[in-house]
């Protein structure tokens, strides 16, 4: 899979694909299904996706919290393994934002990556001010001879699967049936940083990560899998907040315990799967009753896990 990143810059040997257009946060199990329907239209081309970063949200209500589920690079190796040849991420920028429905179509999807057929979904808008629909898009794309594949969302007994309702189930303490929705756990990707070392005060050595821009799902502790640089996947038990009993309660991070290890991660990136919510968030009376907790916590997610 090749990733670029200037729209303006496509070399020849990356044009004439098929591509989805979307956000593709997640990559969830609805988009998996747009990338199926655009291959059973049109098998005879590489399948590629249109997409942006940062997130225009980002753009336009930078006073909200982060919202990703995934970041850029996780979601074009996620994407890659679902067949995806080439990811057009265009940068999401004041100026691209103003750009027009027309000239999306015209100077970007034909001109720059000149696509031969194109998938989105039933509620794609594009162009300034989201003023293109589908309809649109269909007419300025078939005045160069290329098809548009409209591809109604994947439903279940809860209604369309989203990018918004697995943050919302994740916000709200459910990370099971975010999984269901997303097709897999929803993991926090990230490197290892220097903390204060508490954790290993309290016997249970912990690896730092922070959320950087990840949503912030439910702060408590959960039941977790931790992905290796080299593959290997840990059970562990993670913390994720503000720490009320020790800290501040300034920033929010997690904190990873992998059972049954003992090497030095500093500095590498790991991928912390969450799998369960023990418990909510909240305060101590002291070191004793925390580490007596934890342990009970740790005990629990090695129960869930199987470890």
């Amino acid at each position: 899979m090749t990733l670029h990143t200037d729209w303006r810059s496509i070399p020849e040997n990356a044009r004439g694909t098929v591509a989805a257009l979307g956000n593709f946060d997640g990559v969830h199990r609805g988009h998996v299904h747009l990338l199926h329907a655009l291959r059973a239209a049109r098998p005879d081309h590489p399948l590629s996706v249109v997409t942006f970063d940062p997130h225009p949200r980002e753009l336009f209500r930078p006073q909200d919290p982060p919202c990703r589920l995934m970041l850029p690079a996780v979601r074009a190796q996620t994407l890659e393994e679902q067949g995806v040849s080439q990811v057009f991420q265009i940068p999401f920028d004041e100026d691209f934002s103003h750009l027009s429905a027309e000239a999306f179509v015209e100077d970007v999807l034909i001109r720059s990556f000149g696509v031969v057929h194109v998938a989105c979904g039933a509620d794609f808008a594009f162009g300034h001010r989201r003023t293109g629909n589908t309809a649109r898009l269909e007419t300025l794309l078939s005045s160069h001879g290329v098809g548009l594949t409209v591809v109604s969302q994947l439903s279940d007994e809860g209604g369309p699967i989203s990018s918004s309702r697995i943050r919302r189930l994740l916000k709200e303490g459910y990370p099971e049936r975010a999984a269901e929705e997303l097709g897999r756990p929803w993991s926090i990707v990230g490197p290892v940083v220097q903390g204060d070392q508490r954790g290993r005060f309290l016997g249970f050595p912990t690896a730092n990560i922070p959320l950087g821009q990840h949503l912030e799902p439910a702060r408590g502790v959960y039941a977790v899998r931790v992905t290796l640089p080299d593959g290997r996947v840990f059970p562990g038990v993670a913390n994720l907040g503000r720490r009320p009993t020790i800290n501040d309660g300034q920033e929010s991070r997690l904190e990873a315990h992998l059972f049954d290890f003992s090497e030095n991660l500093y500095g590498k990136i790991l991928s912390v799967a969450l799998i369960a919510l023990l418990r909510e968030e909240k305060r101590f009376s002291g070191l004793d009753e925390l580490k007596a907790q934890i342990a009970q916590d740790a005990q629990q997610a090695r129960d869930l896990l199987g470890a």
